[in-house]
């Protein structure tokens, strides 16, 4: 049976699915870009060479950084929780005209063999929806030797700057929460019942799961918000002006020994 956080994720994501469409079809248009803000890949520079590799995307959605990796010559995998998001993926594979595998699975669970890819990838997928406890371990056992890990996740400060009290604040300049013991953050709706749950860990922790599943860390870049005010000032409830000052986006990047 599925952990409760997977049904619930699932329901969530499979919920608002048609919300994403178009945010989808314009990332499959366009150029590879990074986080909430986003970034633009030619300004960070976060893809390894991933010509002629296996590559798998852990919590796909609409699988535009698949089809990202697809253009520059990889051969991606992309994997997700739920089916709503695959069947919008499944549409744009049509769309612009190219195919790759699409997985109907959650991160925790991948259904592949040992050392089946050369890079795994997640961006707000598997990294921030599934237990890290459980995730991890399954991309340490999926990767070859030398392959190589990245993911894209909240940073872990601005996850204590949430209110408790309202769900729907921005974090603000106040330590709400625990850092220490940070895993799962459990987000409600108006009615009190629980339509997301996602995880993150501390730094130290983040460090030591990382490093028990052999990984070395490469990098852990905490990326800040444009110097330039964008016209949604507002992205997953965090203010442009608090993403300035303090790192809104954690991308951590490991090599599996």
């Amino acid at each position: 049976m599925a952990e409760d956080h997977v049904l619930v994720n699932r329901h969530e994501w499979d919920a608002d699915a048609e919300n994403w469409v178009e945010r989808g079809r314009e990332a499959w248009a366009g150029e590879p870009s990074w986080g909430i803000w986003p970034v633009p890949e030619s300004e960070v520079n976060l893809l390894p060479d991933v010509s002629g590799l296996d590559v798998i995307e852990l919590g796909c959605g609409t699988a535009y950084i698949s089809a990202w990796l697809a253009r520059r010559g990889a051969r991606p995998v992309g994997l997700d929780n739920s089916s709503r998001q695959l069947a919008t993926a499944k549409r744009f594979q049509t769309e612009f005209g190219l195919r790759f595998p699409l997985v109907h699975a959650d991160g925790e669970h991948p259904p592949f063999r040992d050392e089946s890819f050369d890079f795994a990838i997640s961006e707000y997928g598997a990294s921030i929806w599934c237990d890290p406890y459980r995730w991890i371990p399954e991309a340490a056992r999926i990767l070859r030797p030398g392959g190589r890990l990245m993911f894209i996740v909240g940073g872990a400060l601005m996850m204590i700057c949430y209110p408790t009290d309202d769900d729907e604040a921005p974090a603000d300049t106040t330590l709400h929460r625990d850092y220490f013991g940070m895993h799962r953050f459990e987000w409600r709706a108006e009615d009190g019942h629980v339509d997301a749950i996602e995880f993150h860990l501390t730094h130290g922790d983040m460090i030591r799961l990382l490093r028990s599943n052999g990984f070395e860390i490469e990098d852990l870049l905490e990326m800040q918000a444009p110097e330039q005010k964008p016209e949604e000032t507002t992205r997953w409830y965090v203010e442009w002006e608090w993403a300035r000052r303090w790192p809104s986006v954690e991308v951590w990047k490991a090599l599996k020994k």
